[in-house]
């Protein structure tokens, strides 16, 4: 891989919503990048994923604005239930409301579609899989990365967009013991046509009980296929990593959700089969940058997911870092990475702390500080 003058040779580790969206985002200014990803091929798990202002600009700007209007579901409100009761404790008007204001729709879709809409922007000759990342070494002259099959690649810079398992992030910093929060999440996508008449109505809705929740949403146009998650305190002795893909019982989910709603029954009730994993915490990282390697998205910043923020943060963390290094061609790579870690560590590690503490939205909520954030727009300079 050769590059023009002026522009990094840059390879990117991870191909999941960050590295995609960073690949694409650097397309944007003519800065080429290669992804190295470690699995064999992407895979559908049954998630959902909300996209607020903040991340629907950024997709916007990518080149999505279109193909999300015709296949993603835009809520209503956001809408927020007492668990047994269902009295509304809050109900955020999003669809036509937020478009006026923050100038971008609230979305909900299928994970695995958004990805594979970013993935398609990417062209594939620069997405390599099986390419499981196993050291890299720098020097003034660039970085050599090395894979699982033997295979060696150089490059002036790396991003690293691996995830919470981040192998860039142990690299970098050395292995991390995160903080089992003592909660589980079990998730599913089915057909709505189980539900059997049963109506979840036009929101993105959220039912809060004293030490449980969850949420429930439409991820298509069609309202053909329904998404819930939920968080509730059980014992994580079957795991010790998160992973998407552990198989949750159906039983044991209903039974914590047994005084529930009868809407939340239903829901539960009609679904097939359930994943689950194990919620842990961290604390935010005292650095995403060393020489000429950097973190991205959940690789420096991973988050609980009750804000549903920890996709848009990567998406805002790929267009500020593309601006960056669009804005300062020719600098030093570490002092650019750096201006980027500088602008993008307090927003990101504010939003940790408060999905953290599990409180978004349930009552009367100002998001403006949230959702009023346009990383294509947002100053590159360091306020005093």
């Amino acid at each position: 891989m050769s590059s023009p003058k002026n522009q990094p040779n840059i390879v990117i580790i991870g191909a999941g919503i960050g590295g995609v969206a960073c690949a694409s985002a650097l397309a944007k200014f003519g800065i080429k990048a290669h992804i190295y990803e470690q699995t064999l091929q992407f895979s559908r798990v049954g998630a959902g994923i909300q996209m607020g202002p903040n991340a629907t600009q950024v997709l916007h700007g990518l080149g999505l604005k279109d193909h999300l209007a015709q296949t993603a579901f835009q809520p209503k409100t956001n809408l927020n239930r007492v668990w047994n009761t269902g009295e509304v404790s809050n109900d955020y008007p999003l669809s036509e409301h937020v478009i006026a204001k923050y100038g971008s729709p609230f979305y909900a879709l299928h994970r695995a579609d958004l990805h594979e809409a970013l993935t398609k922007l990417v062209p594939s000759e620069q997405i390599h899989l099986g390419k499981k990342l196993t050291a890299l070494h720098q020097d003034d002259k660039g970085v050599e990365l090395q894979f699982a099959d033997g295979s060696k690649v150089h490059a002036d810079a790396v991003i690293g967009a691996d995830g919470v398992h981040s192998l860039t992030r142990e690299i970098l910093l050395g292995p991390e013991a995160p903080r089992f929060t003592g909660r589980i999440a079990y998730r599913t996508t089915y057909p709505s046509s189980r539900l059997k008449g049963v109506e979840i109505g036009d929101s993105r809705t959220k039912w809060w009980g004293p030490d449980r929740h969850i949420v429930i949403y439409y991820v298509t146009k069609k309202r053909d296929e329904i998404y819930f998650v939920t968080s509730q305190p059980e014992d994580a002795t079957w795991t010790t990593k998160e992973s998407w893909s552990s198989k949750g019982d159906l039983k044991t989910l209903q039974d914590a959700y047994a005084g529930f709603h009868p809407d939340v029954q239903a829901v539960i009730a009609a679904c097939p089969e359930v994943h689950k994993w194990a919620l842990f915490e961290r604390d935010p990282l005292s650095t995403w940058v060393q020489g000429r390697v950097m973190l991205l998205g959940d690789a420096c910043h991973p988050m609980t997911p009750y804000m549903a923020q920890g996709a848009a943060m990567a998406l805002e963390d790929s267009v500020v870092l593309a601006r960056c290094l669009d804005a300062h061609r020719g600098d030093d790579l570490n002092a650019t990475f750096k201006l980027y870690e500088a602008l993008r560590k307090p927003r990101t590690s504010e939003i940790q702390k408060a999905s953290g503490a599990n409180q978004w939205m349930q009552n009367k909520t100002n998001p403006d500080w949230v959702y009023g954030y346009n990383a294509w727009t947002v100053p590159l300079e360091m306020t005093p």
